[in-house]
């Protein structure tokens, strides 16, 4: 119980002092600006264009009205540069904004750990409600198609 009551406070802690990240849509985001409005769906891939990458990424393409409907934001982001991210949302046409992580800080604040014996960034899901409290860290880099039905199971439970 003390490892879950450590991991609300640090996952709280992250949102309240989160940087602003440059997104492709041309504006700044931070996790705190949707505290107290709306849920947040983040998903961390490893790198852009990648073949399981682009799998993750499509499969929240195909399901963003649904989460829209539902008032939740969604973003993807990993630690690619400005560029790569934009072609990346281009190629795809992605419907949301994409985040640059630049040096993984909001990855490593939020402890997403690296995979293959830290050769490659972890990909993972976070699911914050209104509140800002995460309700869903999902971790699988193999089955990257997975992330985006976990997410929608723990945003309809919400």
């Amino acid at each position: 119980m003390a490892s879950v009551r450590l991991l609300f406070i640090k996952f709280n802690v992250v949102i309240a002092n989160s940087r602003k990240l440059k997104s492709t849509s041309g504006r700044t985001v931070s996790l705190s600006q949707f505290k107290n409005r709306q849920p947040v769906v983040l998903f961390f891939y490893p790198k852009a264009g990648t073949p399981g990458c682009t799998k993750q990424a499509q499969s929240f393409r195909d399901a963003y009205k649904e989460f829209k409907k539902l008032g939740v934001a969604v973003f993807g982001i990993s630690g690619d540069d400005m560029g790569d991210q934009k072609g990346f949302a281009k190629n795809l046409g992605l419907p949301f904004p994409l985040l640059v992580d630049i040096g993984d800080e909001l990855r490593q604040a939020l402890g997403v750990k690296a995979d293959l014996f830290g050769a490659l960034p972890g990909r993972q899901t976070f699911v914050f409600d209104k509140k800002g409290t995460c309700v869903l860290s999902y971790n699988n880099q193999l089955l990257a198609e997975s992330h985006v039905g976990e997410a929608l199971k723990a945003v309809k439970k919400l």
